[in-house]
């Protein structure tokens, strides 16, 4: 059984949804609620919810409350403007449908009253917001102790480069065989000598660092990368590598975008005219030439897409032909019912446009949330890097890669892996059991798969070529985190996957279960190297194969 702190970080981290709710919607909170006035608050108050944030929160939140990873702030955003009548009342009631329990029997009310101080005082520049620490924690040499996992399910432990795996529906257990856990991961500086380990005969280098939340990666057709610096709202450019493995240029090609994440050239070929970039509530565009470092004028709207609350990663990507563009928009909450939650309206489907906007309708659906999009160069299918629902346990739901079929249903919330009833909606639906779609490749549940990428360059062996590489962020709803590397998918030169991945950039955790990388996007630079950014260490790693030597090597 865990303890009552276990499923404290549980709840905080689902308590993540309040960092991104609008105070309008604070989880619906009744009116009675935005009239409760808190008890007069002191100075005492306020250190004493500092305490109670330490020991319950930072884990999820970071020492400074500004967020981590995809886990977002709670000194900043919505949580400052809705009423502490209403934080109050949403951290008493709790929300058991997205993995919350109720703190009312975790906490006294008093308690709970001093977190909703401490977390307002953070919105006028007191407290853990204005400390000097990067929230970060120190590295521990107490390895993690569990028990090894069941197969065909692992965890960090376990994950080497080349080995192969392969989940089925069989192989998935029931519904809270084991508790939801909140272990969100425990981000420290990267320890002298750890370094990604890649297979044999691949070399791995730092190709650049000092960036600011680096997250999607893209190579345009002259071979230059274009980076999303998401949270910072601006993509950079990177261009050649020196004989020291550093970028030759960069520069800055646009700022002052709403949270940046997809990047498409168009039309395909050698010579696009213009770069498209998925923000958070649309999708925008730049005129461009090949060899634009900066872009030559703002960005020029293009169509209105979902935002608010939940998943904030829109991708983009276009069809063969040119006709369609493909736009992915992720859940904005864990397994909220569509039904009657009208804000998933929209969302966790793949949208269809013309290139210039129009005529948007959906695609596919069900796909909580289809963090990144490839497009098959063999033949011409969408594919989708999808992260599943949570709270159901250590080995429920997989993640998962798969081709993406024209007006396909994947599940989400009612179903999950084919004619799997989630029994947060039972009894809801009975129609949809024989539509969902079971996923090409099953991952591990929880491994929060981002970018993919078909392999297209000619420096890997042959046997990569046009494999899909995909990059894993890592779990925080399991007690044994997992993911926290870059896949392999082979496709055996059909284009076509038959169940099995394979590990191929691993190391980004210590062996105490600390977290010092966190991969998010790959791509294929143009001399074949292998490009992943990584948003624990703001860096971009290249990985090179070289045909003698160990992956680790520098």
């Amino acid at each position: 059984m865990k303890s009552r702190t276990s499923v404290s970080v549980l709840a905080i981290a689902v308590f993540a949804a309040v960092g991104s709710l609008s105070a309008q919607s604070f989880h619906n909170a009744p009116a009675d609620a935005d009239a409760k006035e808190p008890p007069k608050v002191s100075p005492a108050d306020v250190d004493a919810g500092k305490a109670t944030y330490a020991q319950r929160c930072a884990a999820c939140h970071g020492a400074t409350a500004k967020g981590q990873g995809n886990i977002p702030a709670l000194a900043t955003g919505p949580t400052q403007t809705a009423k502490p009548g209403e934080v109050f009342w949403y951290i008493t009631k709790g929300d058991l449908m997205n993995g919350m329990p109720s703190w009312a029997g975790v906490l006294t009310d008093e308690q709970r009253w001093q977190v909703v101080a401490y977390l307002k005082s953070l919105g006028s520049g007191g407290g853990a917001a204005a400390s000097s620490s990067n929230g970060k924690s120190a590295v521990s040499d107490v390895p993690f102790e569990a028990p090894a996992p069941v197969a065909p399910f692992t965890d960090f432990r376990y994950e080497k480069p080349g080995l192969t795996r392969k989940i089925t529906v069989a192989d998935l257990p029931q519904p809270f065989a084991t508790e939801s856990a909140g272990n969100p991961p425990k981000l420290v500086d990267r320890p002298e000598g750890a370094w990604p380990v890649a297979p044999e005969g691949f070399k791995v280098e730092l190709y650049k660092t000092g960036l600011e939340n680096p997250r999607l990666i893209r190579t345009a057709p002259n071979g230059d990368l274009f980076v999303a610096e998401t949270a910072k709202g601006q993509i950079h450019v990177f261009r050649g590598i020196t004989a020291d493995g550093k970028p030759k240029e960069e520069s800055v090609f646009a700022t002052g975008l709403n949270r940046p994440f997809g990047i498409a050239f168009y039309p395909q070929g050698a010579n696009p005219k213009w770069v498209y970039i998925g923000n958070l509530d649309s999708v925008v565009r730049f005129a461009y030439k090949n060899g634009d470092l900066k872009a030559a004028g703002a960005p020029e709207h293009i169509a209105d897409i979902p935002g608010g609350r939940g998943h904030t990663t829109r991708d983009v990507r276009f069809s063969l032909d040119g006709k369609k563009m493909w736009v992915s928009v992720g859940s904005g909450s864990n397994v909220d019912d569509p039904d009657t939650t009208p804000a998933e309206k929209n969302r966790a489907d793949v949208l269809e446009f013309t290139p210039e906007g129009k005529n948007m309708k959906v695609y596919a659906y069900g796909i909580r949330n289809c963090v990144g999009e490839e497009v098959n160069p063999k033949t011409g299918e969408l594919w989708c890097s999808v992260n599943e629902r949570d709270a159901l346990g250590d080995n429920l739901v997989p993640d998962y890669i798969t081709s993406v079929k024209p007006g396909g249903f994947y599940g989400w919330p009612w179903w999950y892996m084919g004619p799997h009833q989630d029994p947060r909606h039972a009894g809801k639906h009975p129609e949809l059991k024989d539509k969902a779609i079971v996923p090409d490749v099953l991952l591990n549940p929880h491994n929060a798969s981002l970018e993919i990428t078909f392999y297209n360059g000619k420096q890997f062996p042959s046997e990569y070529d046009g494999d899909i590489f995909a990059a894993e962020h890592g779990s925080w709803n399991r007690s044994a985190r997992v993911g926290y590397e870059v896949i392999r998918v082979p496709l055996h030169g059909t284009g076509h996957a038959s169940g099995e991945y394979q590990d191929f950039l691993t190391g980004f955790v210590l062996p105490s279960g600390q977290v010092w990388g966190r991969p998010v996007g790959v791509t294929t630079a143009q001399d074949g190297s292998l490009m992943v950014t990584d948003d624990g260490t703001n860096s971009i790693w290249r990985v090179s194969y070289t045909g003698a030597g160990k992956g680790s090597g520098r």
